[in-house]
């Protein structure tokens, strides 16, 4: 075989490598970023879940609150 195809082939193969290689590190990044997304997220997931509950709680000691402050007002009318 004549030498050019011999050159021809090493930068085939060359060329086929980088490819790869290049597909195969941005393919590891991306992967990379998405986990850190997926982190993020879930961690905004859990501040709106517990923002929910502190929510609740605070209807409920306001509907407490309202509660204690009509049993006040009726005991002072009685007293």
């Amino acid at each position: 075989m004549p030498t050019e195809i011999y050159v021809a082939l090493i930068g085939l193969g060359g060329s086929a490598f980088g490819s790869l290689v290049g597909v195969l590190a941005s393919a590891k990044l991306t992967n990379y970023r998405i986990e850190q997304l997926e982190k993020k997220v879930d961690k905004h997931n859990t501040v709106i879940e517990r923002t929910y509950k502190i929510e609740e709680t605070q209807a409920v000691m306001q509907e407490q609150i309202r509660v204690a402050n009509h049993r006040i007002e009726d005991l002072e009318r009685e007293g």
